[in-house]
């Protein structure tokens, strides 16, 4: 799913759309049952608002931007039915951020949904650049 596409399912629009392209994947566990997980991309060009302040001499992108970008491919695990939802934030933990992201990076974030209870959905990502780990965290979101 590319840009244009993920935006039919995403509410977010620019400059808070952080997903440029999506795979959703299943893979079969030991047990026979199956995970649906998602691996999306986001090439940090350099000009991001978020880029801007932090820092000039010395950009980074911001740990809450990583968390962003995890949920936001978190959601698109939903397929249809986020497109007439909103996915609000309810909780962010055991977040850790492991390895700096610098403009030129491209993020390769891989995230899975852990459990739901009726409208909360609690995922987990990890978010890596050129096979490294960026960050990681425990996601919950509902769904209004």
């Amino acid at each position: 799913m590319d840009r244009e596409e993920i935006k039919t399912y995403l509410p977010h629009r620019e400059p808070m759309l952080l997903v440029d392209s999506i795979v959703v994947e299943t893979e079969t566990a030991a047990d026979g049952t199956e995970q649906h997980y998602a691996v999306a991309t986001y090439k940090v060009r350099g000009d991001e608002f978020f880029i801007q302040g932090h820092f000039p001499d010395y950009p980074v992108v911001p740990g809450v931007i990583l968390c962003e970008m995890m949920a936001q491919s978190c959601a698109l695990l939903l397929g249809d039915e986020i497109k007439s939802k909103r996915p609000l934030y309810t909780g962010i933990d055991n977040v850790r951020f492991k390895h700096q992201v610098r403009p030129g990076d491209t993020i390769v974030i891989r995230s899975t949904i852990t459990d739901r209870r009726q409208a909360i959905v609690f995922a987990k990502a990890e978010a890596k650049v050129d096979g490294k780990l960026c960050c990681r965290g425990n996601l919950s979101f509902a769904l209004i």
